[in-house]
């Protein structure tokens, strides 16, 4: 009995008998009613827990249950969270033929108190799945769950940051095993390096969405195969490759093994890759030839990536790979170097690109914003290698946030009032969201005031408990917190959190320390910048500016005006980016794929100082917070100089004016009408419903149909377009085109334009290509409208007009196809004119997907 462990559980009366249901849903990760009810049980018990429902119902006091067992007020407002939740399950998506996406990450950030999810890619997932659940869409989410999760951060006095991993007891998340009709633990199994690894199913509730996820720490499997989930992004690469297996291969078998058909596979980044090779086995057993199988497979599979690097796409060496897939390959039946081939860069010819894999098994690829998709497209674009990075298949869409998640209470009040409680169906009409300049200045700053106090407190709570975990005085924490006071929220307030990568450049502005001090320390004009961010534990550099920023802390000039705030995490976040004046983003351009904190931000009125990269080159306009222009300056030394220099000017010359001049009612008349103008421009255009339904219209639609169309008939799709490539692959080395008319001269307005070209076609057809003329204008006229959020993977409209040309009956000379254009130019002015031809057929998912193009 010596040491032995003896867990004693409260009772749960009955009349509050469902507690358990609403902790099980993670519905109330975005419902702040029903995450009260479990706050104001024991909010010092709700902190100890980081805010975690199933916990609390284990740890909390029995007598505090009885007592609001038989409080009415408190019983009203939990048989109003259990009829919110039931009202919000039941509303089920209208009959129609949207097809089932089944998707896929390594990660998912629903809240904090379920850390399977270390930075953006966890929480974009996480707010996906909730808009698919507050849409109703035909949606199915899979990934993994981690015993240890993500690392909890501590730093010490000398900035050095300690990562902490925590068990993490499956009992105390909200997740259930699933289980088969008798009462079994569902289980699926994958061949990894010549062993059978086992993996259990767990499913997690989000709202109407079903999340499966699964593990290895189970008795069948050796130590080290119940280690793969031990930890997110942890261990070797062996450990990644086999996370990723996991992932891929185990994912896709649970659905099968749940029943689940899904019309979409959707790979949410590389880490997914290998549920290609899954998908291509179960086609070639069906006796398929291979590449048949892989045009099937790739046709209704969906690649989002969102690494603007190449160093950020995992790729692993042959051998490696070889070792971990050697049953698996045998069960393909195809050689090795055919599936090495699969996942091969031209640039690495000896590495296991999974990014190269995802493109290779995919006919719908996308970025997640505007310059991140071109920026992909030109990282990738050997992938298509004849084809112009500008006109490959990467498309992108612009990532949003979910709204209710990050959307502060009190702002939801304020909308209910002032807008009226239908705001929340209406988040993607813009001419709605105006309104909000009709709302008396007053009331809309007081609201932002409420918001910014509620941060406040909650800063000093969190500084407090660090402050009495390392041991210092209570003096210390009043001298640090003497301009955080809820009390007097006035003092400008700016905020830096996320990932403390390198290029993130979290200590941009401490280049010139002496002026950052005159301007924090301006006793008529204070201001206080609050940091908080994690650096991977392998990722010295990035963490670098932690110890620059903790000695920063202690100095005299800078204490309680810059503050670094510990363990940055999703709680923390929803307070920063809702109370902070101003969110500061300094990413090295074009290096941040989307950054959606700044999105976060805009919804709860507060302002962006931000590079123009990611989603704000998009987001900003004039009267909405300040866009920084990229310093265009190969050397970074000079860069950083002059952008810091830039954003500080900014500071200086305008933010802090405009803060802090007030009228006699002391209300910021220009910064509320900047704030609103942040709420009405970036609530419709940047919220995650915008983003699934641009998903669903351009990607997944596409998808599913190409998918019928390939499969119809026994596959004869397939078939057909597998052999056609073949055959156009063959002969293309010995295409050619030459123009047979001078296309360089003046053109009166009206007059048609005529020219002729030669096509030595080696064999293929005229219908097998495509001949034309593109014309791109010189001098772009300025835009007169907004450009679009996303751009699918449609050929792109590559200047002012194109026109095709037309098969003729004439051979040339050396037996070359004729083909004439007879067009009226649509515009004037001066234009850059080229003539093209390149591989064509019906039954292709974008013109461009072979990556063979000859230009004139």
């Amino acid at each position: 009995m010596r040491n032995a462990l003896l867990e004693v559980t409260p009772v749960i009366p009955e009349s509050l008998s469902r507690l358990p249901e609403l902790a099980a849903n993670l519905f109330f990760s975005w419902h702040r009613p029903t995450r009260a009810l479990f706050e104001d049980l024991d909010p010092e018990l709700w902190n100890q827990t980081n805010g975690n429902p199933r916990l609390m119902l284990r740890c909390v006091d029995q007598l505090t249950l009885d007592r609001y067992a038989h409080d009415e007020v408190y019983l009203a407002r939990y048989r109003q969270a259990l009829e919110t939740l039931e009202a919000y399950l039941r509303v089920t998506a209208p009959a129609g033929d949207e097809p089932l996406v089944a998707y896929f990450c390594a990660e998912y950030g629903f809240h904090e108190s379920f850390p399977i999810y270390s930075g953006g890619l966890g929480v974009l997932a996480g707010d996906y799945c909730k808009a698919a659940s507050d849409e109703r869409a035909n949606f199915v989410a899979v990934g993994l769950l981690y015993e240890q999760g993500y690392f909890t951060q501590t730093v010490d006095n000398d900035g050095v940051q300690h990562a902490e991993y925590r068990e993490r007891d499956p009992r105390d998340l909200p997740v259930e095993p699933l289980r088969s009709a008798a009462g079994e633990w569902l289980k699926v199994s994958v061949r990894i390096a010549g062993r059978v690894v086992v993996a259990r199913l767990w499913k997690a509730q989000v709202g109407r969405v079903p999340v499966y996820l699964l593990d290895t720490n189970c008795n069948e499997n050796v130590p080290s195969d119940r280690d793969i989930t031990h930890r997110l992004y942890g261990g070797d690469e062996s450990t990644r490759v086999r996370q990723e297996m996991i992932l891929g291969i185990g994912g896709l078998r649970t659905l099968r093994a749940l029943g689940v058909q899904p019309a979409v596979w959707h790979l949410n980044e590389g880490h997914a890759a290998f549920l290609i090779l899954e998908l291509l086995r179960e086609h070639l057993s069906q006796g398929l030839p291979f590449n048949a199988a892989l045009e099937a497979v790739a046709a209704d599979c969906v690649f989002t990536t969102h690494t603007p690097v190449a160093a950020g796409h995992d790729a692993f060496g042959h051998e490696l790979i070889v070792a971990h897939f050697g049953d698996f390959v045998r069960e393909l039946g195809v050689p090795v170097e055919r599936v090495l081939d699969l996942a091969r860069a031209p640039s690495s010819p000896g590495l296991f690109n999974m990014t190269r894999l995802a493109l290779s098994g995919t006919r719908h690829v996308n970025g997640v914003s505007r310059i991140h998709g071109a920026v992909s497209a030109r990282l990738l674009a050997d992938q298509w290698p004849e084809v112009r990075p500008e006109d490959n298949p990467i498309g992108f869409v612009t990532n949003g946030v979910h709204v209710p998640t990050f959307l502060h209470q009190s702002w939801m009040d304020f909308f209910d009032r002032e807008l009226g409680s239908e705001w929340r169906e209406r988040l993607r009409d813009p001419e709605f969201w105006s309104a909000l300049e009709r709302v008396p200045d007053e009331r809309y700053w007081a609201t932002a005031q409420e918001v910014k106090a509620r941060m406040l407190a909650s800063v000093r709570e969190r500084l407090q408990r660090e402050y009495e975990r390392k041991g210092l005085s209570p003096a210390q924490l009043r001298h640090v917190t003497r301009l955080l006071d809820p009390q007097r929220p006035g003092v400008l307030t700016l905020g830096f959190a996320r990932r403390f990568a390198t290029y993130k450049r979290a200590t941009l502005l401490l280049r010139d320390r002496a002026r950052l001090a005159r301007l924090v320390n301006n006793p008529e004009r204070p201001v206080v910048l609050l940091f908080a961010g994690k650096a991977h534990p392998a990722d010295e550099p990035g963490k670098q500016p932690l110890r620059e920023l903790r000695q920063l802390m202690l100095s005299q000039e800078f204490v309680g005006r810059i503050i670094f705030l510990e363990d940055y995490d999703l709680q923390l976040a929803r307070s920063l980016v809702s109370g902070v004046d101003v969110w500061l983003n300094n990413p090295i351009a074009p290096l941040e794929a989307s950054g959606t904190s700044g999105i976060k931000a805009a919804i709860n009125g507060r302002l962006n100082l931000s590079i123009l990269d990611g989603w704000w080159a998009e987001g900003w306009v004039q009267d909405n917070g300040w866009g920084i222009p990229p310093a265009n300056v190969q050397d970074p030394e000079r860069r950083d100089a002059l952008e810091a220099e830039l954003i500080l000017a900014t500071l200086e010359e305008e933010v802090v004016p405009l803060y802090y001049t007030r009228d006699e009612s002391g209300c910021p008349e220009a910064w509320v009408q900047r704030s609103k103008r942040a709420m009405m421009t970036v609530i419709p255009a940047f919220n995650m419903r915008r983003v699934l339904f641009d998903y669903t219209r351009g990607l997944y639609q596409p998808a599913a149909a190409q998918h019928r169309r390939l499969t119809a008939d026994g596959f004869a799709g397939a078939r057909t377009l597998a052999d056609w490539k073949s055959r156009v692959r063959q002969a293309w080395p010995k295409v050619s085109l030459r123009l047979l008319t001078d296309a360089t001269r003046d053109l009166p307005r009206g007059e048609r334009l005529r020219l002729r070209a030669a096509a030595g076609l080696n064999g293929l057809t005229p219908a097998d290509v495509r001949v034309e003329f593109v014309a791109r204008r010189l001098l772009p006229e300025a835009e007169l409208t907004p450009p679009p959020l996303s751009s699918y993977n449609q050929p792109p409209r590559e200047g002012l007009w194109q026109a095709r040309f037309s098969a003729t009956e004439e051979q040339d000379t050396d037996g070359a196809m004729v083909f004439a254009l007879d067009v009226e130019p649509k515009e004037c002015g001066q234009f850059r004119t080229e003539v093209r031809i390149y591989p064509w057929h019906e039954l292709l998912s974008h013109p461009y997907e072979l990556g063979l193009m000859k230009w004139l």
